[in-house]
């Protein structure tokens, strides 16, 4: 009997369980700022993605920033699917496929980019001049809508998220990204 549930157990094992496959949710690509330099941003999202970017407003108030709620303070565009895969090797060589390890989070990395023209085949844009923007990669493992649906929401174990190092190693092996160790300061 032990034998038969060992078996069983090997088996399953042996096969690939599909809801512990990682993929690539969506990028995000953002841009800060007020005014002139926020319409600046938004030109170059539109420009990168080919996507309209959504604005973000400011909730609090921050007076030495000059700050105040409901001023757009912000830009940003959600890629998904097919777009994703060219797009974030593009970015990636725009910062020579290094990544800070301590950009690394549980279900996502993020890292800047700080100037756009260093992505490849991109050209320097009179009228945007010279910006960086942020890039955001969020990880899922499938059955994450059972979290985020409205009617019958259902709650997700901690072992459906997807960790750093998992993360970590599906980068090196599908994108060949370089991790760089934190720099110290030696004083």
């Amino acid at each position: 009997m032990k034998k038969e549930k060992t078996e069983v157990k090997k088996e399953k094992s042996a096969k690939k369980d599909r809801f512990n496959e990682i993929k690539i949710e969506k990028l995000v690509l953002s841009v800060a700022g007020t005014a002139e330099k926020l319409e600046k941003g938004v030109r170059l999202l539109k420009v990168i993605s080919g996507m309209n970017p959504n604005k973000m407003k400011s909730a609090k108030r921050i007076p030495s920033l000059g700050v105040r709620p409901g001023l757009e303070t912000g830009a940003r565009v959600t890629i998904r699917k097919e777009r994703i895969k060219p797009l974030l090797a593009r970015l990636l060589k725009a910062v020579s496929n290094e990544v800070k390890e301590s950009s690394f989070e549980n279900n996502h990395f993020s890292f800047g980019i700080k100037e756009y023209i260093e992505i490849p085949d991109m050209e320097y844009q009179r009228d945007i001049g010279i910006l960086g923007l942020n890039v955001t990669v969020d990880f899922a493992r499938p059955g994450k809508r059972v979290k985020r649906k409205k009617i019958k929401q259902g709650r997700i174990p901690r072992r459906q998220d997807v960790t750093r190092e998992e993360i970590k190693k599906y980068m090196v092996q599908n994108y060949d990204i370089q991790l760089k160790e934190k720099e110290q300061n030696e004083k």
